[in-house]
């Protein structure tokens, strides 16, 4: 997350206002009550990725200190999440040599699944991308694109979608540019970017694909507010990202820090977006998973 340790006494503040809770409460509209998902290993925390599997029984979340994580999902007959069962956590390591990413090159923030099952994780802080074994946890890098370089270090590969291919779309979370880049890699190699319009002070947090269309996850921060959410919704056309649809903003302080997303469709063919919370490894913050019910 940018800017850090500059706003780590403001999020202090906010916690201790108590503006959490009020999801739980009273939902927006589209939303299902919110499941906060507790574990006990001091690993556990940070999660900034999630993939839902098998419509919506499995799930696999991504710690932003190069940790991954799977298990079940129990649900009610309504489908709301009433548990998780998961683990071990397991660190992500290094194909070759097998040692666990360690320091900035550790900083893993965006996962992608696809149909197939091959995974896909980015990284911010030292910005690139590779292939991930779920099982396991070894990361095997992508080749690089010289355009991460340019990139702040602590604003970019933040999301990672996976379309079909697998053509993958990394977006950073703050680029020093008018829009917002999406870096596609296909048949091994890094070709055109395309890009997305910015609308205000929210910034893109993650990404998935559904059925032909890119979900853009973005962030807002506001001191003694809280987090806002975004969710946007663009077609992806050989000419770029079109059709720009905004398909929720939740007020600040409604959610906890939602940094992953999961876009997927359940046995009855509704479409649900699974979004995860970061908790920065704060004892008065939670990991939520919340859920929206996709319009058609």
């Amino acid at each position: 997350m940018p800017r850090r340790s500059r706003f780590a006494l403001s999020l202090l503040l906010v916690l201790l206002s108590g503006f959490r809770g009020s999801a739980e409460e009273h939902p927006p509209a589209g939303f299902v009550d919110p499941f906060v998902w507790r574990l006990r290993d001091d690993a556990f925390g940070g999660l900034s990725g999630i993939e839902v599997l098998d419509g919506g029984r499995r799930l696999v979340a991504l710690g932003d200190k190069a940790m991954i994580i799977a298990g079940q999902v129990d649900r009610d007959r309504a489908g709301r999440i009433v548990g998780v069962t998961a683990g071990p956590i397991r660190p992500l390591t290094v194909a070759k040599g097998g040692k666990p990413l360690a320091g900035r090159r550790a900083d893993s923030e965006g996962l992608a699944m696809d149909d197939a099952g091959q995974a896909f994780v980015s990284f911010e802080n030292r910005p690139r991308v590779a292939r991930l074994t779920v099982d396991s946890g070894t990361v095997s890098e992508l080749q690089p694109n010289p355009a991460f370089a340019r990139l702040p270090r602590n604003g970019a590969l933040e999301a990672l979608a996976v379309g079909e291919g697998p053509t993958l779309y990394a977006v950073p979370e703050d680029p020093p540019t008018k829009d917002i880049p999406v870096y596609r890699w296909a048949d091994g190699d890094w070709i055109a970017p395309l890009s997305l319009p910015r609308r205000g002070s929210f910034s893109p947090v993650a990404a998935d694909i559904l059925a032909g269309r890119l979900y853009l996850l973005e962030r807002d921060f506001r001191g003694l507010g809280g987090f806002a959410s975004r969710l946007r919704r663009f077609d992806i056309a050989d000419g770029g990202l079109t059709g720009e649809v905004t398909l929720f903003v939740t007020p600040f302080g409604t959610y906890d820090n939602l940094e992953g997303l999961s876009v997927w469709r359940d046995v009855a063919g509704t479409g649900w977006a699974t979004m995860i919370s970061d908790d920065n490894f704060f004892l008065l913050q939670q990991t939520q998973i919340v859920e929206f019910r996709l319009p058609d």
